[in-house]
């Protein structure tokens, strides 16, 4: 089975539609999605109507933690306003109570077999939705994360950090997919991955797709938040 693997779409459902179009092309069939699928961008019920239509593996994100707190929190909703830009909101606005409830009931961590992959999927790390593993992790903060995996696992598939990275350690795998909504490196492109079960093969893949619109609609909806739009441009 080919498996793509995902992370922080944070309501670009633009970006989503080109990798999943361009996953389908290579043959994947199922999902594998670290969490933050909402915040920042406005297209939340797209991007989930989207995913609906795929067999999908999926844990929480931070930002699906802020929702279940935005919702009861006025002011908390306001400051994630503030800080992060209106998708929060337009989210709670946007989203069915079907759609809302499917987002706060994802795990923080789950584990589980794909052919020969024992995967265990989390967002920042098994100990953490909120903890970073960057690229330049150093070996004793990757010794820290490979022991707080346990036992009994190949890979592990990890978000948060927008930037895509494939470690491969003598025990164990590592793969943060990068973001498919934001990715922070300067590399055009929304950043995805496919997971071959049977070969064992993981590629890392950047899609091309009109980030325009999107960028548009950030500059029109959140004018004080410039980040949600040069970060969609820079290189």
């Amino acid at each position: 089975m080919k498996i793509l693997v995902l992370s922080d779409i944070h309501g670009n459902a633009t970006a989503l539609e080109a990798v999943l179009r361009a996953a389908a092309s290579r043959g994947a069939e199922h999902i594998i999605n670290a969490g933050d699928l909402i915040g920042y961008y406005h297209q939340p019920e797209r991007v989930l109507s989207l995913l609906a239509e795929w067999p999908m593996d999926c844990v929480r994100g931070n930002h699906e933690n802020m929702l279940q707190r935005a919702i009861k929190d006025p002011a908390f909703l306001a400051d994630c306003t503030a800080r992060y830009g209106s998708g929060l909101a337009r989210a709670i606005e946007w989203l069915r109570p079907a759609q809302i409830e499917w987002l706060l009931d994802l795990p923080a961590i789950t584990q589980f077999q794909r052919g020969r992959f024992r995967v265990l999927l989390a967002h920042g790390t098994p100990k953490d939705v909120d903890e970073y593993l960057y690229p330049d992790a150093s070996e004793e903060k990757l010794e820290q994360v490979e022991a707080a995996c346990g036992q009994g696992v190949d890979l592990l598939v990890l978000g948060h950090t927008h930037y895509q990275k494939l470690w491969d350690r003598s025990a164990l795998r590592i793969l943060n997919p990068g973001s498919v909504g934001q990715p922070r490196d300067r590399v055009p492109g929304a950043a995805w991955a496919l997971l071959d079960t049977e070969s064992g093969e993981i590629d890392l893949y950047r899609q091309a797709y009109d980030s325009v619109p999107v960028a548009d609609a950030a500059r029109r909806l959140d004018p004080a938040q410039p980040y949600l739009w040069t970060v969609l441009e820079r290189r």
